[in-house]
């Protein structure tokens, strides 16, 4: 018999932040939220032409427990609204990083965007990560068959 989701215990982790801004901690804008916002901590305005990318600190640093990642993700209100985006896609935090963490963000409108400090400029959500453990085979056979096999972009369709 399923557990009604009121009576799930929530999952959380804890992790460790040491704040060197005057900005609110991160945290989740709806009940539902995934990601929690990070604030750009800027001296002075930062302008950004056209394709021009930055990176971006925060003024925070996280102790991610082991066995978890930070994923560092666009806000898709800025990328549809300014074209902000962030240059490596997903950016990883990994669990042993204890700099400052910073967004790499990248202006892909043809206007000038300009960041202030305290901008809510990226998300980060926190996943559970797996280790692989690497068996080298001695032919590509040894790696199954399978329908799609190397059947690579687009193969099923656009």
């Amino acid at each position: 018999m399923a557990v009604p989701l009121s009576l799930r215990r929530k999952v959380m982790i804890k992790v460790k932040i040491y704040k060197d801004s005057d900005h609110d901690l991160p945290s989740y804008q709806t009940p539902g939220a995934a990601g929690v916002d990070l604030y750009a901590k800027l001296e002075a305005p930062l302008e950004l032409d056209s394709l021009e990318r930055a990176l971006v600190p925060t003024g925070i640093h996280l102790g991610i427990p082991q066995g978890y990642e930070g994923q560092v993700r666009a806000r898709s209100g800025l990328a549809i609204k300014k074209g902000l985006s962030l240059a490596n896609g997903i950016g990883t935090i990994d669990s042993d990083y204890r700099g400052e963490i910073k967004v790499i963000v990248v202006n892909l409108s043809r206007d000038k965007i300009t960041l202030q400090d305290g901008d809510r400029i990226a998300q980060m959500v926190f996943a559970k990560v797996e280790r692989a453990q690497f068996e080298e085979t001695l032919s590509l056979e040894e790696l199954g068959e399978t329908k799609r096999q190397e059947k690579g972009f687009g193969h099923t369709g656009v």
